[in-house]
Order: structure tokens, then C-alpha cells, then sequence
């Protein structure tokens, strides 16, 4: 809707990943300097953490784009809660395997017999392991089992886990020492700080191919509190912004142009949100359980709220430039 006002090749804060937009902060060119170093090793785990929204998707997809696939036959699995089984038979379907009976051990000897296959041919498996916080430590456990697979002692599967914050502690749990003591590296993506904000904002602008400067200096401390320098919200906020800019014809973004737009947004937040979905709890409960503070809570779940409200947006708007193209085509 507003590219061609802007003079956009196309929409600059679109949310689906594109490798020649890759934006590398300080931590995420750390992050994947550490996979391209886990593959150079061929052996281990790297394993990746971070919030919501700060670009462990991102990067996986930046690595797979880069990949010799001559050498390297890399599949990446997104996992809710799968048990061990479960995993292994995803691990095989992601590899296109078929078996002829459907248990365990005819998965297993399927996955070992095409990684021989692939070492045979002087190439090897990689398995990239997303939203792995959600594996139980059952799972997670026949991960480096799957690791044992091994010809003249070299590892015929090496696996990289994703995963939020809450992976930590699982991998930090007791019983875990024998996979600790595989992981070759690891990192934690943070949000960025406020001149990385400033400049993933200008990049992504430059890539669209904007070759002159749009916001006003002042804007992006607001887009930093907002957005706390998460990129996902970095941009789910600057489209709307634009399109703010597109519908009241402003060629310049100030900082009351963003202002305005998460005013708009907190409203739509506010009438959305729920009493129920704070999570309330009376104050002999909130003791009683020594639970987080109704205020987190209720937080967390405003947070929740307003990426569904800006997901569902952004869907909308993208509906509406189609039905414009479309009358637009009818016209001629």
C-alpha cells in the first residue's frame, strides 16, 4: 500500500525472513560466527538461545542459505512437545526416509543407513533443531544418542538447538552433563540496544530502496522503548508507522507520528485485554504461592496480546493492497 509513496522495491518490515536482509548486530554476527565454526568442526552441538522475536529463526535460515549443499544435506525441524519416538520419526520424515515397519528401530536403522549413505559420498547431515525448549529432556537426551553414529570415530549427524531462554535450564538440569560436555559452543541473542535499533531500522529502510533519510532522529527512542529492541516488534511497529505516514501523506516521520501510532496501538491492547486474562491473584494467594506479581502477569499477557493484535493487522493490510491491485488491474 505505501511502497510506491515511499518509493519502496517492496514492504521494508515484512516479517518473513530474507537472506539478503540479513541485519548482523554485534551478537548475531557472535551467533553465527559460532554455527559456521560448529560445522567447520563437523562434530558437538552449538546451541542458541534468546527471547521471543530476537532472531534464532533468523539465523538458522541465514546458515542454511549460506551452506555448500554438495557437502552438507542440512534439514530443519520445528518441535513443540515430541516425545523421543516422536522426534525420531519427525528426524526421518525431515530427511524423507521411509521405512517398511513403524517402530523405533526400523527408524533408527533408516536414519543410520542413509547417513553411511551420505559419508559414502564424502558428505554429511545436519539437523537444525527450532523452538528445542519445548523437547523433554527424554528428547533432547536422544539427540546425542543420535550423535553416537559414527564411522572411524567422525559423527555421521551433527545437530544445532534453537531455542528460547527456557532451553537453558533444561540443558543445565543434572542428568545432562553428558550432553553439556558435547556442546562445542553456545550463545545468547539479547535484544538490541538502541543504536542497533536505529540501525537495523536504516538498514532495512536502504534494502527496500529508500536512499534518503525518512525518520526524524527523535524517532527512535520511542520505537526502542516500544519494541525494547526486539526485531520482530521493531518491525511489526515501523509498518504500521508507515503506513500512518502513507494514509495522512507525510513524507518526513517525526516522533509524534510514531507516538501516535503506539498510542493507537496501547488502545487496541486495553480493549482487547481481558480482566480474566491478567491472572489476578488475591494478595494471600500471590503470598501463599510466592508467585510473580499480578503486574507481570498481566504483562506478560498484554505483550501477548498486542503481537497477535499487530500479526493480525498486518494480515489485514496486506488483504486490502491485494483488493486495491486487483481494482486497480480491473481499471485498465
Amino acid at each position: 500500500m505505501y511502497e510506491s509513496y515511499y518509493g519502496f522495491t517492496e514492504r521494508p518490515f515484512q516479517l518473513t525472513h530474507n537472506s539478503n536482509w540479513f541485519f548482523a548486530s554485534r551478537l548475531h554476527k557472535k551467533a553465527l560466527a559460532y554455527l559456521q565454526y560448529g560445522l567447520t568442526q563437523g562434530e558437538g552441538f552449538i546451541v542458541i538461545t534468546g527471547d521471543v522475536g530476537t532472531g534464532k529463526t533468523t539465523l538458522a535460515s541465514q546458515l542454511l542459505s549460506m551452506l555448500n549443499q554438495d557437502e552438507i544435506v542440512a534439514r530443519q525441524i520445528v518441535t513443540s512437545k515430541l516425545q523421543p519416538d516422536d522426534l525420531i520419526r519427525m528426524i526421518a520424515s525431515s530427511f524423507n526416509l521411509k521405512v517398511e515397519e513403524n517402530n523405533k528401530a526400523s527408524y533408527l536403522d533408516a536414519i543410520y543407513i542413509f547417513l553411511k549413505r551420505l559419508h559414502s559420498q564424502h558428505r554429511r547431515a545436519l539437523l537444525l533443531v527450532d523452538e528445542a525448549q519445548n523437547l523433554p529432556l527424554e528428547s533432547i537426551e536422544e539427540l546425542r544418542m543420535l550423535s553416537n553414529f559414527q564411522i572411524d570415530g567422525k559423527p555421521l549427524l551433527q545437530s544445532f538447538l534453537l531455542g528460547q531462554n527456557e532451553l537453558n535450564p533444561i540443558i543445565q538440569a543434572p542428568n545432562m552433563e553428558q550432553f553439556r560436555q558435547r556442546i562445542i559452543a553456545s550463545s545468547n541473542l539479547v535484544p538490541l540496544i538502541e543504536v542497533e535499533t536505529k540501525e537495523y531500522i536504516q538498514f532495512r529502510l536502504h534494502m527496500a530502496g529508500l536512499n534518503h533519510p525518512l525518520l526524524e532522529d527523535d524517532c527512535f527512542s520511542l520505537v526502542q522503548t516500544f519494541s525494547r529492541g526486539i526485531p520482530r516488534r521493531i518491525n511489526l511497529l515501523m509498518d504500521r508507522v508507515l503506513l500512518l505516514g502513507y494514509l495522512e501523506q507525510h513524507k518526513t516521520i517525526s516522533a509524534e507520528h510514531v507516538q501516535s501510532v503506539i498510542n493507537e496501538i496501547s488502545e487496541e491492547i486495553a480493549h482487547q485485554t481481558p480482566a480474566s486474562s491478567l491472572n489476578i491473584k488475591s494478595d494471600n494467594e500471590v503470598q501463599a504461592a510466592a508467585a510473580p506479581s499480578p503486574a507481570a502477569l498481566g504483562s506478560a499477557s498484554v505483550q501477548q496480546l498486542l503481537d497477535e493484535s499487530l500479526e493480525q493487522k498486518l494480515k489485514i493490510i496486506k488483504e486490502l493492497d491485494e483488493l486495491i491491485l486487483q481494482r486497480q488491474q480491473q481499471a485498465k
